[in-house]
């Protein structure tokens, strides 16, 4: 990434936040598509066959578009910015810093690929832990489609959200998932700021690329990429625990989703989940590049 040096750490926070919410924003009809194909099983043994309401990503959108409305593609934005103005701001914030204290000295250079990966593991660990309750409340809202008539809705907003948790299963609800979403943010994390970082040094040591757009572009592309290779079971786990309460632990919920619906069940939502990440992190790099020139 751009040297940050000169960048005070409330400065490189607020320019991540600003980044991820703006990423946030955009991508987000994506990403309700995503977990909306992560929450549906698969069709049971006498049941009509083959039978499946969200049907790939553009499917999926049009579907929730006719039922619910355009704005449903949405839900869970208000969330979804709090997240990222916490867990966006932190993870990127506290990247250049840790990776500096890993390496063992304040040098800027190309640091080894080891130092970014472990650099950017322990960002997205402390970050989410911060976060989960933002990640909550936006897959609570996600996976919420349109209720039938006459039954209310569970939550009428972000607010009610928090506050309905809250009460009914207590404050300690608000980090249900919290190990699957460690786990998944964490190698996500990784994948994602490594990668952008190590793809962006390699290109521009190829002749003809300077840190330009086009740089940015393909290394956020790469980033997302190499995220959802790696990341998508845990996030398939993350996504099924905090959106649906069957599930005891972590475990449980592989180990059903294993046998119930087999290996391929974890990469539900592949296509839409790489649509989703690869934008986003295309979104995110490019405006973070960009805003943060008018600081160094």
């Amino acid at each position: 990434m751009a040297d940050q040096s000169e960048i005070s750490f409330a400065g490189i926070f607020a320019i991540s936040a600003f980044s991820s919410c703006f990423a946030e924003f955009c991508t987000i009809p994506l990403d309700t598509a995503k977990v909306r194909l992560q929450l549906q099983k698969r069709v049971t043994l006498g049941e009509a066959v083959g039978v499946s309401k969200y049907k790939g990503l553009l499917g999926t959108i049009a579907t929730i578009a006719k039922e619910e409305g355009l704005f449903a593609l949405w839900k869970g934005i208000i969330p979804g910015l709090h997240r990222q103005c916490i867990y966006g701001g932190l993870r990127i914030g506290l990247y250049e810093p840790v990776k500096a204290f890993i390496s063992g000295s304040y040098y800027i250079g190309d640091m080894s690929l080891f130092s970014k990966i472990l650099a950017a593991l322990l960002t997205g660990a402390i970050a989410i832990i911060v976060a989960n309750p933002t990640d909550l409340v936006k897959v609570r809202l996600q996976a919420e489609g349109k209720s039938p008539a006459g039954v209310p809705r569970h939550y009428t907003g972000a607010l009610n959200a928090y506050y309905t948790i809250v009460m009914q299963e207590g404050v300690a609800a608000l980090w249900t998932g919290l190990g699957p979403n460690i786990a998944r943010n964490a190698i996500i994390n990784a994948a994602e700021l490594a990668s952008y970082d190590h793809v962006k040094e390699t290109i521009l040591k190829i002749p003809g690329f300077t840190d330009s757009v086009l740089t940015h572009i393909l290394a956020g592309l790469g980033a997302g990429f190499f995220a959802v290779c790696i990341g998508s079971p845990v996030d398939v786990v993350k996504s099924r625990m905090m959106g649906d309460s069957v599930y005891r632990s972590t475990i449980d919920c592989f180990f059903k989703t294993l046998k119930s619906e087999g290996p391929l069940a974890f990469y539900k939502g592949f296509f839409p989940n790489f649509g989703r990440l690869g934008t986003w992190n295309a979104i995110m790099f490019l405006t973070l590049e960009q805003v943060k020139k008018f600081f160094i």
